[in-house]
């Protein structure tokens, strides 16, 4: 894969990444406003949107492991820590949203 067709997939990754984070913080928000219905379906969307980085990832992932040698460049870096931190930060919002979801219990 050259150095122009890794920069594509990073910059696709970022791309697909920074929607699932937008929906993420979306269903924190929901959540907080008690839209519990509404900050899971955040959570779906992001999901589908992190399903789809993946497989840009898992595509890079497999030519490289079938020794297809990649230039490795700064933003598919770049693209792999927006992966990251969003599905952490997909996770963490799960754990927020059942927390205002049992807080909302206690106090109604």
């Amino acid at each position: 894969m050259s150095k122009e067709d890794n920069m594509m997939v990073g910059f696709t990754i970022v791309a697909i990444a920074g929607d699932a984070r937008r929906e993420v913080m979306a269903a924190m928000q929901a959540a907080k406003d008690k839209s519990f219905d509404q900050a899971r379906e955040y959570i779906r969307v992001a999901n589908e949107y992190i399903t789809e980085a993946h497989k840009e990832q898992t595509q890079i992932l497999a030519q490289e492991a079938s020794g297809e040698s990649s230039d490795l460049s700064f933003i598919m870096v770049h693209g792999q820590d927006h992966l990251m931190t969003t599905m952490a930060l997909r996770d963490a919002a799960n754990y927020i949203i059942d927390l205002y979801e049992q807080l909302d219990q206690f106090t109604n």
